[in-house]
């Protein structure tokens, strides 16, 4: 099953979405937006540079464990992971959000 974007409104009114893999998995989780506008503008960032591996920004935390974010053209971050225990996971990660990102499949979340 292909993944998908979950478009959802948090406590305090802004709009954020996660891209979940085919297995339901969050794979990637957005910045927070003011606007709807605004994030559904990002989830369309999502869905063309999440092929690209140039957009791939690798990185490790303090405390060693490995996340990544992914970045538009303009080196604006769009997207981040989770933290993953070992580099393999982290690129386990990367690969799925390159397979999942270019979904069109949107669920609205905002409502519920």
């Amino acid at each position: 099953m292909a993944g998908w974007y979950e478009l959802e409104k948090s406590k305090d009114g802004q709009f954020y979405f996660v891209l979940k893999a085919g297995n339901a998995e969050v794979i990637l989780t957005s910045e927070r937006y003011t606007t709807r506008a605004a994030a559904e503008n990002g989830i369309a960032s999502v869905q063309k540079n999440s092929p690209e591996e140039a957009r791939f920004e690798r990185r490790t935390a303090t405390d060693g464990r490995h996340h990544f974010n992914l970045k538009a053209v303009n080196h604006q971050v769009i997207g981040s992971s989770q933290l993953y225990t070992s580099q393999a996971g982290r690129e386990a990660g990367i690969t799925s959000v390159k397979a999942n990102g270019p979904s069109t499949t949107v669920k609205d979340k905002t409502e519920e």
